[in-house]
């Protein structure tokens, strides 16, 4: 269960890091409360994750998720180009978050 509720957690937190794009500086009042939220949800989750997963491993994978996430969601809703390179890379990352999950001995 705890990483499921870490893996929602790293959803959140790709949530927030994409409404920041949306809420112009926080000057927009509804995408500025859904980041908010986005935030507190990610944290609190992160935190309930951690309750019986490693620090380390949870964090590790929390931002991965986090990372990936925002990269091809910024490709893709905000037309922020990739090179192959920067895929190769966010691929890596995925490998990463894997190997993580396969490894850990929870």
């Amino acid at each position: 269960m705890s990483w499921f509720i870490l893996i929602i957690a790293g959803l959140f937190e790709i949530g927030w890091a994409i409404g920041l794009k949306y809420t112009e500086g926080f000057t927009r009042l509804v995408p500025s409360l859904l980041t908010l939220v986005s935030m507190v949800a990610s944290v609190l989750l992160l935190g309930l994750a951690m309750r019986t997963l490693p620090v380390g491993t949870s964090y590790a994978v929390w931002t991965g998720i986090g990372t990936l996430g925002t990269a091809i969601l910024g490709a893709v809703l905000l037309h922020e180009g990739l090179s192959p390179g920067q895929w190769l890379c966010i691929g890596l990352i995925l490998c990463g978050i894997g190997g993580l999950k396969l490894l850990s001995p929870v």
